[in-house]
């Protein structure tokens, strides 16, 4: 099995404070795919963003983490419990899951050890689904700027695994029949901080950080604030389209 690579720890409360969160439509659509609701697993559920979406829809949720910190930034209601696993080695009794979700965290697994731990602890009939979201989109001025900054200024410092990201999922192999989604994309409304916020939870500038002893983000800052405008609290809309891998066992 691949050793865990903790990406995020070192920024967890940022993290929970600046990763968006994902449309409801996310969680309806795959509820409706599925034929029991009883137990529902959110796999490297971070600080649980996708953990909470789906507590309307299952009894009760179990969202595991490889990363304790993550973990300690985590909240639910109280049908979502919280417990440190890897997404390779779950826990789990066999044939007990109703629905697996991997919200942006599937780039990082072990692949082939994850999804034997995915068939054996699906129901029959039971959904498997994670999903990505790449570069965002705000204005084509703003864009230019946060690419640059993600291919040229830290975009040496990326994790492997990102490739998977950048391809939309579609290089990985996935052995499970495959549903298609609807088009989705999460949307919201933010300021200059905010964008900065989220950027610095990225793990390339987390790794930039630990070679060069510099934060890139005051560079970024400075850049963005040209074409931002006047006020830097002022809101804009912000998306990231979705990409999905979902299958039924």
């Amino acid at each position: 099995m691949a050793e865990f690579k903790d990406y995020f720890s070192t920024r967890s409360g940022e993290y929970s404070r600046f990763r968006p969160s994902y449309p409801p439509a996310v969680y309806q659509y795959l509820s409706g795919l599925c034929a029991g609701h009883d137990l529902a697993w959110d796999c490297a559920t971070g600080s649980g963003q996708a953990a909470r979406g789906l507590c309307g829809h299952f009894h009760q949720i179990v969202a595991t983490d490889a990363s304790a910190e993550q973990l300690r930034h985590a909240a639910g209601p109280d049908n979502v419990s919280f417990r440190v696993a890897t997404a390779e080695q779950s826990g789990f009794e066999t044939a007990s899951v109703d629905l697996i979700t991997v919200a942006q965290a599937l780039h990082w697994f072990d692949h082939e050890a994850f999804f034997r731990e995915v068939k054996r602890v699906v129901k029959p009939g039971g959904i498997i689904a994670a999903w990505s979201y790449n570069l965002l989109e705000i204005t084509p001025e703003i864009d230019v700027i946060v690419n640059r900054f993600c291919e040229d200024t830290v975009g040496e410092y990326w994790p492997p695994g990102r490739r998977y990201v950048v391809d939309d999922y579609r290089t990985i192999a996935f052995p499970f029949a495959e549903v298609t989604m609807p088009p989705l994309r999460m949307t919201v409304v933010w300021s200059l901080d905010d964008l900065i916020g989220y950027l610095a939870t990225w793990s390339a500038v987390t790794r930039y950080r630990a070679a060069r002893g510099r934060d890139p983000m005051v560079d970024i800052y400075t850049e963005l604030s040209t074409v931002w405008g006047p006020d830097t609290a002022a809101k804009k809309t912000v998306h990231w389209p979705l990409s999905f891998l979902v299958g039924k066992l």
